[in-house]
């Protein structure tokens, strides 16, 4: 079944506007910053929050507003397991189907499948309070699917969980998705979450979306300074200028692979801050040439392969610098230094229709 969402809901004065279709065995990852609806958004589709207006159907039967949420279908998984501390992991994902009319017995049996499938099989007399951060999450899990849902929601699942178990943790809802095949999605602010389980991204800002299509395309030139920041990309808009290039907002002339922009046409410009080549500035008589800028260190950060630096003129900008480098360079806050990239490295875009 396929799950189909055009909803405008409300949270207060804030309105999310959404509207896109998982298919059936899909995964699809909504990025977005804090604040931007996404949380919002899951809650109308679940029916914690009432959509004022709008359409939403699972598997071509439409889901009216006023349907409370355990009619629905829709499991919702959140950040916090949310289990009931008094009861048993096998009380907890037996509670759904209890709730739906199935005897003890039959409940207990499925929760023993369901907590079998996620690792748990073992520990489904435990309480909460017995098992570890991960382990309540799966049994979280369990407990949403337990309720064969149609569809399955999960908002940031992997973010209160350490790196080896938000792997584990990923590796887990991959295996699920192929073997269930039903529509989900996955709200998250990490990249990896949508690399590792989406073909799919939407990214949502002030409650409208603002980029969707596929993973390796979003990522790969993000037209948001935020979905630029989680692919770990700068991002510099503009417009076209002769031969194809941008000139960016930034005063830089970029030229690239992808899109020849027409002169005077809205684009976008995306590079890796490794991408970046340093060297010492000279007094120059004359402006930097295409590809090439100026800029004095203001920020410096370390990171595992060296630093990462941020400069006054552009402070949106990142610059990889490796050690060696930096320390050749003598590297500080005040420094001057001259900055290029290669044409082979910047990916230029036309802006996308305004339907987006």
């Amino acid at each position: 079944m396929s799950l189909d969402v055009d909803v405008v809901a409300r949270a207060g004065s804030f309105r999310v506007d959404a509207a896109f279709s998982v298919a059936p065995g899909e995964v699809l990852a909504i990025l977005g910053p804090n604040g931007s609806g996404k949380s919002t958004l899951l809650a109308a589709i679940a029916g914690h929050l009432r959509a004022t207006t709008g359409a939403l159907s699972l598997g071509g039967t439409g889901i009216p507003a006023p349907v409370p949420p355990e009619q629905r279908r829709i499991g919702l998984l959140g950040q916090r397991a949310m289990l009931f501390p008094h009861l048993s992991a096998r009380e907890n994902v037996a509670f759904g189907p209890r709730a739906q009319g199935l005897s003890a017995r039959a409940a207990r049996e499925r929760a023993d499948r369901w907590l079998a499938e996620v690792g748990m099989g073992d520990l489904a007399r435990r309480r909460p309070a017995q098992l570890s951060g991960g382990q309540q999450q799966r049994v979280a899990l369990a407990r949403s699917l337990a309720a064969e849902p149609g569809a399955l929601l999960l908002d940031e699942p992997f973010a209160s969980l350490d790196a080896e178990t938000g792997t584990s943790a990923r590796r887990l809802i991959a295996r699920l998705r192929d073997r269930l095949g039903i529509p989900m999605i996955v709200v998250t602010h990490d990249a990896l979450d949508a690399v590792m389980l989406a073909a799919r991204t939407v990214v949502i800002d002030g409650g409208r979306i603002v980029q969707q299509g596929a993973t390796a395309e979003v990522l790969g030139h993000p037209r948001s300074r935020f979905a630029a920041a989680i692919a770990g990309v700068n991002l510099v808009t503009g417009a076209g200028v002769a031969e194809g290039a941008l000139r960016a907002d930034a005063g830089m002339l970029l030229h690239g692979r992808g899109d020849r922009l027409r002169e005077g046409e809205s684009g976008s410009a995306v590079f890796a801050p490794a991408a970046v080549r340093i060297a010492a500035d000279a007094p120059l008589t004359r402006a930097p040439s295409a590809n090439s800028w100026r800029g004095t260190v203001s920020v410096m950060e370390a990171t595992r392969g060296g630093v990462r630096l941020f400069t006054e003129e552009h402070p949106h900008l990142a610059v990889e610098c490796p050690p060696g480098i930096a320390a050749s360079l003598g590297i500080r806050p005040g420094l001057a230094l001259a900055l290029s990239v290669s044409p082979d490295d910047v990916s230029l875009r036309r802006e996308p229709p305004a339907s987006l």
